[in-house]
């Protein structure tokens, strides 16, 4: 089972870390597979063209320069650690109101998507480059933060089209998503060192993109939480199976 995080951000949006700071900091920590996914803003909107001012979204100009970093940062991983990094983004539609705001990851892209279209258009655009499109935190995170709630207002009509929604956003398990019969993804949601805190994904592939993707539409996964522990070098991971059922259990940190 590969111990995996697909929705973390780096500096080329609005994380703390550098892409080489991330494979550093999860490389050390055990990891198998993790996905880069920064944001990706509409450039039409007041709030899209706002993040692009603060530097929190890539762009068209910066785009080619994340993909190339990703994919040389992913080589050494890979010879370091033995970890798979996958370009992604986070296709990110923000709106005053919380229900007509929508963030859909995109992972494994190797061209530029614009998040500018309608929902279905964009998740087109997804599939057409052979990449793994997830709806992200599609319901209250249960932090004080912007919420997204546009895609699980409108699950009936793009359930099928998904390939995976987001169950956990950090150290919160959605409840309503775990019971909807959809099927899930646990990710972190990472922007700074204190997110590992959090559900992750144990996903039952080979480390490369192709089985990943395979696995992730058939479901083979399971959840984990994951922390460090305060004063030991230990993790605790705790099992959660789409029977609901949990098991428990600590092993030393890697690293």
């Amino acid at each position: 089972m590969m111990l995996t995080d697909l929705h973390i951000h780096s500096n080329f949006s609005d994380g703390k870390l550098s892409i080489p700071e991330i494979i550093d900091f999860y490389g050390t920590r055990g990891f198998h597979i993790i996905a880069i996914t920064d944001h990706l803003c509409e450039e039409e909107t007041f709030l899209g063209k706002a993040s692009k001012v603060l530097n929190k979204t890539l762009t068209k100009n910066t785009f080619q320069q994340y993909l190339d970093l990703i994919k040389s940062e992913g080589a050494r991983a890979m010879k370091k650690y033995g970890m798979l990094v996958i370009a992604g983004v986070e296709l990110t539609k923000n709106s005053l109101s919380f229900h007509r705001s929508a963030h859909i990851l995109a992972i494994g892209i190797r061209e530029y998507i614009s998040a500018d279209g309608t929902i279905p258009e964009i998740i087109s655009a997804i599939k057409k480059q052979g990449a793994l499109a997830i709806a992200a935190h599609p319901v209250s995170t249960k932090k004080v933060e912007h919420q997204t709630y546009h895609l699980w207002d409108e699950r009936e009509e793009l359930k099928d089209l998904f390939d995976a929604w987001e169950v956990a956003s950090g150290p919160h398990l959605f409840e309503e998503v775990m019971n909807s019969g959809l099927p899930l993804i646990a990710s972190s949601d990472f922007h700074h060192e204190k997110h590992i805190r959090s559900w992750k994904t144990l996903i039952n592939c080979e480390k490369n993109f192709e089985s990943l993707y395979s696995a992730v539409k058939n479901q083979a996964l399971e959840f984990t939480f994951f922390e460090e522990a305060v004063h030991s070098r230990f993790l605790t991971r705790i099992s959660l199976n789409h029977a609901g059922s949990s098991s428990g259990r600590s092993c030393p940190a890697v690293g």
